[in-house]
């Protein structure tokens, strides 16, 4: 344990601690941009690329980033003077001049770290030349969205793909305007290895990394009158839907989601547990014929067997274990297989054409837009999901409805 003083107030804290960690113990609040600290899987990211966290120590003549600068026996730091709050504004002004103005269509628009800190800081214009920006054009895959004029260089994407995923599709490239967090020879996201994960649009501040977003073609099936609109929701999204709409996080919402899917207009909701029941069994089947196999002598047959039911598991083996791609099952995933019993048998129960279902999906994951619209899924160009939306997707249903 170092003892330190932190705007007056002396703390006792754990040797190899930031200042960051102190100031959070004792209530003290510095504003943080490309911080990220994964308290579950103990993985912080240490870029310390934005300084906005920046305070004054004791004996230093410049300002030290808290996020990154350890603590040492009887460290005096202040985090709240006049030096330090002109220089995180300056920062910010800075970041600002170099990012586009166009937070009322943006989509993280409400729910970006950099806005909460213009607003916080009460920057109303910006007085550094801003003439001069990126001109990187948007990826859009299936998936994720790509809009690099907005990226801030934070890493956070970076860490989390690189260090937690371990995809490795993200590196930092270019300098100056031009430096931005991209693919290798700046690829688009679908030539690379990428997963679609999603986990570096969950972890973005800004709106660089968003979701490809499918609400607009739900609202276009659903008042289509010729269109039998089927939804299944995956088990992960009732518990989660709830924090969307200020109630505790993992609260189960089964039936008030249940409810508004049908008020929104669905004509059948179904929970995609019923498809994974089916999976369980096909997988089952599987690996008992696997089983027999090997005790047959085949030496062909591919043990321990894994799930597919995850296409960015399934992807992840395909980008970076090419002698593993036997070893999964062959049974599609849960949503997949929902889709093609949907648009087959319960089709032919309600003799309606396949054409006229419309099957959409609410996923965790998305990963799962990627799988849904792959070639093999279809059949005759017709999928058998037709729209996947995720969690948070199904929430802001209630603004456009």
């Amino acid at each position: 344990m170092v003892n330190i003083i932190i705007d007056g107030k002396r703390i006792s804290i754990e040797e190899g601690s930031t200042i960051l960690q102190a100031a959070e113990k004792v209530g003290i609040d510095i504003p943080t941009l490309c911080h990220l600290d994964l308290h579950d899987i103990k993985m912080v990211n240490k870029c310390a690329t934005c300084r906005i966290c920046v305070v004054e120590v004791e004996g230093r003549r410049n300002l030290a980033p808290a996020c990154a600068t350890p603590v040492y026996e009887n460290m005096v730091v202040k985090t709240n003077t006049l030096r330090v709050l002109n220089a995180r504004r300056t920062i910010l002004e800075l970041m600002l001049s170099d990012h586009p103005q166009d937070c009322l269509i943006c989509k993280k628009s409400g729910n970006c770290k950099l806005q909460d800190l213009a607003q916080r800081f009460g920057l109303r214009q910006v007085h550094y030349y801003d003439g001069e920006k990126s001109t990187y054009i948007k990826d859009i895959s299936t998936s994720i969205v790509r809009d690099m004029d907005k990226c801030i260089m934070c890493r956070r994407c970076e860490t989390m793909c690189n260090n937690v995923q371990t995809v490795g599709a993200l590196s930092a490239i270019n300098r100056g305007f031009n430096a931005v967090v991209s693919p290798a020879f700046e690829e688009k996201l679908e030539n690379t290895v990428c997963t679609y994960c999603g986990q570096c649009v969950a972890v973005c501040p800004v709106g660089a990394l968003t979701e490809k977003e499918n609400i607009w073609a739900v609202v276009d099936a659903l008042v289509n009158k010729d269109k039998v609109v089927i939804v299944q929701t995956a088990p992960a999204v009732r518990v989660a839907l709830g924090e969307e709409f200020g109630l505790e996080a993992g609260q189960v919402v089964t039936g008030k989601m249940v409810a508004a899917l049908r008020r929104l207009g669905f004509d059948y909701v179904f929970d995609t547990d019923f498809a994974a029941d089916l999976t369980i069994m096909e997988e089952g089947a599987e690996l008992l014929d696997r089983i027999e196999r090997y005790i047959n002598k085949d030496e062909t047959v591919k043990l321990p067997m894994l799930t597919s039911c995850c296409p960015g598991w399934v992807n992840f083996l395909e980008s970076q274990f090419h002698d593993l791609l036997d070893t999964p099952s062959s049974a599609k995933s849960p949503q997949q297989m929902f889709g093609s019993i949907v648009k087959s048998y319960f089709a032919q129960k309600l003799l309606i054409p396949r054409e006229k279902m419309v099957v959409v999906s609410v996923m965790p994951c998305l990963a799962k837009k990627f799988e849904a619209s792959k070639e093999e899924f279809k059949v005759n160009g017709n999928p058998d999901v037709d729209i996947c939306i995720s969690t948070r997707e199904l929430a802001h249903l209630k603004i456009h409805i």
